[in-house]
């Protein structure tokens, strides 16, 4: 039988003898690929002969001898955080939430340069501030009266907490709430509690601690000035946020990257809360040891209660506190009260009495927990074994190879669907 089929005459390789060879065509392109007429599935190559020890293995599966077939296979892609969810695989303490989803080592560095060249900024803009008006800011906090410096000096520190979220936004790619506690935001439920005790313990020490030093040296009282009123309007409404701008800072951003290089919670916890508290007393340029161990000891109290509150709520309340009754006090005694410093064993004996105080308050935050319940840990949603777009196993079967866009992406495509080949 020829090629042509029966019948077909020899040298005739076209068809039924008699019959001429079909005229040549001109070529006029590949076949169509769009919606009309395309095949269900378009190959990428022709199919090649099936592997000499049995069917191909799926990605990552072992070849013929236990090695991965192909080589090492891909790293699958890292999951992408759904909106609204939160970007933690596993719960996170609060010293622990720079640790999310997709945490690398050199994300708080970037977070540090980008604070660096933010505040720099914000730092020229408060020269500018002083050049005009001729009010120097006091970061060490030394002239307690004087309303326009107190005011310039609490305008500089808060810039820092807008600062602070955009560290958090751009390097880390999460929510600036992660910044403020376990749940991603401010928990204001707990500002007024904590609030009030921090008045009863640490706001009364302080006050206590104003009036020995006031009567052991004998500092005349001369009463408040004329600018009272607006001393107290300054302080009211700035210097709490003075105060939590400072805590997002140490105990908020600086802390976590701490605890997030280290990653281990308590460790991590316990490291950053003396290198912060050590840094905090360093940057209010303290005149002596006296002072620099007092700011260190508010420093590890601040950071207590934020480890045992999981957010920096506490914190905020406690700092604030501590520095509204130092303000106000100074300026209803008067310029000369509010520079009273015994010194000696008396001044000793007002930085103990007033970590005394700052004792006592953690101490009702520890006996509080069990009746407010602050939470401790953050929401979270195990995404590593549903990673959209991540290849699975290669299916096998009749009729499956392993060829065209599904099987490269690991599904076979739907149910009776015709390859090209076959």
């Amino acid at each position: 039988m020829t090629p042509g089929g029966a019948g077909a005459a020899e040298g005739q390789p076209w068809g039924p003898a008699g019959d001429e060879a079909p005229p040549e065509q001109p070529y006029v392109g590949p076949p169509p690929t769009g919606r009309y007429g395309a095949p269900p599935w378009v190959p990428l190559g022709l199919p090649g002969p099936p592997p000499p020890y049995g069917p191909h293995p799926g990605p990552g599966q072992a070849g013929p001898y236990g090695s991965p077939y192909g080589g090492a296979p891909a790293k699958p892609p890292r999951p992408v955080t759904p909106p609204g969810a939160p970007p933690f695989d596993t719960p996170q303490p609060y010293a622990l939430l720079m640790r999310a989803r997709d945490w690398t080592w050199w994300r708080p560095l970037l977070g540090f340069g980008l604070f660096g060249v933010l505040y720099s900024v914000a730092g020229v803009l408060l020269l500018i501030a002083v050049f005009v008006t001729g009010v120097v800011p006091d970061l060490a906090m030394f002239d307690l009266t004087d309303v326009a410096v107190l005011l310039i000096t609490n305008l500089s520190l808060i810039v820092a907490i807008p600062i602070v979220w955009l560290c958090w936004l751009v390097p880390h790619g999460v929510g600036i709430g992660w910044s403020s506690s376990v749940l991603g935001r401010l928990r204001w439920r707990m500002l007024l509690p904590w609030t009030w005790r921090a008045f009863a313990t640490l706001g009364v020490a302080v006050a206590l601690g104003l009036v020995i030093a006031v009567a052991a040296t004998g500092t005349e009282v001369t009463g408040p000035s004329s600018a009272f009123p607006w001393m107290l309007l300054v302080v009211l409404t700035t210097t709490p946020l003075q105060a939590a701008a400072e805590e997002y800072v140490f105990r908020g951003y600086l802390s976590q990257a701490i605890a997030g290089w280290i990653g281990r919670p308590r460790v991590g916890a316990a490291v950053a809360g003396v290198v912060s508290a050590a840094l905090f007393s360093a940057a209010h340029a303290p005149p002596d040891l006296q002072t620099f161990l007092y700011r260190f000891a508010i420093g590890l109290a601040l950071s207590a209660a934020v480890w045992l509150t999981g957010g920096l709520e506490a914190s905020i309340a406690l700092h604030a506190v501590n520095n509204v009754v130092v303000f106000l006090l100074a300026g209803a005694l008067g310029d000369r009260a509010a520079a009273a410093e015994p010194g000696g064993v008396v001044g000793w004996g007002t930085s103990l009495l007033g970590m005394l105080g700052m004792v006592a308050f953690v101490a009702w935050v520890v006996v509080s927990r069990a009746r407010f319940r602050p939470e401790l840990l953050s929401p979270a949603v195990d995404l590593r074994r549903s990673v959209p777009g991540a290849p699975g196993p290669l299916p096998s079967g009749p009729g499956w190879t392993p060829y065209g866009p599904a099987a490269m992406s690991g599904h076979p495509g739907p149910p009776g669907a015709q390859r090209p080949w076959g």
